[in-house]
């Protein structure tokens, strides 16, 4: 039995046929804060405190194919006027994006890079609310989706709201002599 490969050199395929790629290069806590601001007398029970969640997702071009998207998320824990806790968090991730064609580029950005960040920061939040002496607040999946159809909606809808105003202001008030 021979040691050579008998087999010809076959070229590489070429790297312009390659798919499109997502990669997540790292991911990292940009900003974290947690507020206890009424301990130890938010500790003592009650009645279920109200939960205000506010998410959002920030785009930032780092360079040519190089992305930061994070995922700023504040949550307010009251109770009737009183503040239990106050979260928040800028969790972000670093991606790179080749061969996405222009049209899917936003909707990648936008859909599926937080929809990998966001259980990471849902650890976060469940873990930072357990340690700050409240019960581990469980965040449920949020439907990336439907958040950006629901913005691409919007803004069409403020657009429109323009265009309809913009014809009535060019208008002048009829005058009578």
């Amino acid at each position: 039995m021979s040691d050579t490969n008998d087999t010809p050199n076959q070229p590489a395929a070429p790297a312009a046929a390659a798919g499109p790629q997502l990669r997540v290069l790292t991911q990292y806590v940009k900003d974290l804060s947690f507020e206890n601001p009424n301990a130890p007398n938010s500790m003592q029970g009650g009645d279920a405190p109200a939960i205000d969640m506010q998410i959002g997702v920030q785009i930032d071009p780092v360079q040519d194919g190089l992305w930061e998207v994070g995922l700023p998320i504040t949550i307010t824990a009251k109770r009737g006027d009183a503040v239990l806790f106050l979260v928040e968090l800028l969790y972000c991730g670093l991606f790179s994006l080749e061969n996405i064609p222009a049209e899917g580029m936003e909707p990648m950005l936008h859909i599926e890079c937080p929809r990998l960040l966001f259980p990471y920061a849902r650890r976060i939040i469940s873990g930072m609310t357990q340690d700050g002496g409240f019960p581990a607040l469980p965040l449920d999946p949020i439907d990336f989706a439907a958040v950006y159809r629901s913005r691409l909606q919007q803004m069409a809808d403020q657009q429109a709201a323009e265009q309809e105003a913009a014809p009535a202001a060019d208008k002048e008030p009829d005058s009578k002599a």
